[in-house]
């Protein structure tokens, strides 16, 4: 096999960096779910060195422990009034952040303060607790002496910020006026902790829905996009107008400097007309060689720090706001890569390095019996299949859309059947649907194969071995505490 040590460097040498200050988003809201070690082994494959969570699950941190790999923990929604007492602060701030913080353990950065609280549809419910969850997190942080090192922030929506409909410009800029006192307070917490304010800004989501936003100011290269004009400052972009309208609301309120990241940017690659591999492409090869470049927006230039989103998609995220929202991945379901990327900016697009020893159910699919008698019942066993699996795919501009009325059905049954893990009784349909070895994916749509249940989660004597020094470090800490 030659020197071990030429092998080493040239694997690591063969491991694509990414853009500084980048990451992405590792949602878990899925059927089938990769192992988290799998997925760790993914970002290290592809050189990310910083991830978001939407939780602090166990099994997710223990997968990241002694990665070096940056951690943003969260704490969901639903936790938030809890979060107001300071004795149950302490307590998750003790499980998801101290009992990691050991040689070997995990890299933790943020504190995720709630997810996206104070959006204009959740009619104010998370308003009064976010605020004292926020400052009972960082103060227990601050008291466990990690305040320096670890930061609480809250994510938060394009929508905190607007600009009136009299002066549509960046400059322009102000917090929501319904939460102006709110938002004030918390950008003053944050200040005072050197802590970020945490945005999230989705161009594709100006798109959508808006008949009138011009298609090529959602993206980087122009495009025939006209500009809009701040006080001689051409805006080219609505990513660029967007942010630098939060920089006019942050001044607005006496923290022009307060640093600014960004907790989710990305572009979804199905569910929509314009949620496609094409625009999606488009839109990471203008935002990565930015972000490298380091150029920044007309009023914050230089460095920025983003999360990009997502890394997987998501088969049981809700679709309320659009079926896209199941689509916003760099890798499908199974931690294949979608499209050519290249995550250090120098637009030498490859396909990432995809999951490894993947396994998936058998090659078996669920269709539309071509003997059905009686198909009275059609329409309704589609529905329910579409209830309980996902058939976003299925929907308008999407990848499935021009299937014919056969087709239809025989997607929805698949996805029911593969969400089902393949059980023969979840193939029946009231004797409209049989099980087949043939492949019956059509064009450009694809009828999934799931992946097996605690695929890949068979851990190698190296990955054992680190798990088990991660226990005994963990044990040894709380014999001390």
């Amino acid at each position: 096999m030659g020197d071990p040590a030429k092998w080493a460097l040239l694997l690591a040498l063969s491991i694509c960096t990414s853009v500084e200050g980048l990451g992405v988003n590792w949602g878990t809201m899925a059927s089938h779910k990769l192992p988290p070690k799998t997925v760790v082994q993914m970002l290290k494959d592809n050189g990310i060195q910083k991830v978001k969570l939407f939780d602090a699950e166990s099994s997710t941190m223990r997968a990241l422990a002694g990665t070096g790999i940056e951690v943003m923990v969260a704490i969901p929604n639903n936790e938030l009034a809890a979060m107001n007492s300071y004795q149950r602060a302490k307590h998750w701030v003790k499980k998801n952040v101290t009992d990691y913080n050991f040689k070997g353990g995990v890299n933790v950065k943020y504190v995720a303060v709630g997810n996206e609280p104070f959006l204009t549809s959740y009619n104010n419910t998370f308003d009064r607790v976010t605020f004292p969850a926020l400052q009972n997190i960082q103060n227990s942080l601050n008291e466990a002496g990690l305040g320096d090192s670890v930061k609480a922030t809250i994510p938060l929506n394009a929508d905190v910020y607007y600009s009136p409909p009299d002066n549509p410009v960046p400059s322009a800029g102000r917090f929501r006026k319904d939460i102006g006192g709110l938002m004030t307070q918390v950008v003053e917490f944050l200040a005072k902790n050197n802590a970020p304010f945490t945005v999230n800004i989705y161009p594709f989501l100006s798109l959508y829905g808006n008949d009138d936003f011009p298609l090529n100011y959602a993206f980087f290269d122009g495009g025939g996009a006209a500009p809009i004009v701040d006080n001689g400052v051409k805006y080219t972009n609505v990513f660029d107008a967007n942010f630098d309208t939060l920089i006019s609301a942050l001044k607005a309120v006496g923290y022009g400097n307060l640093t600014v990241v960004i907790g989710e940017v990305g572009w979804p690659t199905d569910g929509d007309i314009n949620g496609n591999v094409g625009n999606a492409y488009r839109f990471y090869d203008g935002l990565l060689p930015r972000l490298a470049s380091n150029v920044g927006t007309p009023l914050r230039p230089g460095y920025m720090e983003a999360y990009l989103f997502g890394l997987l998609d998501e088969d049981t995220k809700s679709v309320a706001p659009g079926n896209f929202e199941r689509h916003w991945g760099l890798f499908r379901y199974d931690g294949q890569p979608k499209f050519a990327i290249d995550l250090s900016g120098n637009q030498q697009n490859k396909l990432l390095v995809p999951a490894q020893n993947v396994e998936y159910l058998s090659q078996k699919w669920c269709t539309l019996d071509p003997n059905a008698k009686d198909v009275t019942k059609l329409a309704d066993s589609i529905k329910y299949a579409c209830t309980y699996a996902d058939c976003t795919a299925l929907g308008y501009g999407s990848s499935c859309n021009d299937l014919d009325p056969s087709g239809n059905a025989s997607y929805a049954f698949n996805m029911y059947f593969q969400t089902k893990n393949q059980d023969p009784v979840s193939c029946g349909f009231q004797g409209l649907a049989t099980v087949t070895n043939h492949n019956i994916s059509q064009g450009s749509c694809n009828f999934t194969i799931q992946i097996a249940a605690g695929s890949s989660v068979a851990l190698g004597a190296k990955s054992l071995l680190a798990f088990l020094q991660f226990v005994v470090a963990v044990a040894m800490l709380l014999s001390v505490t």
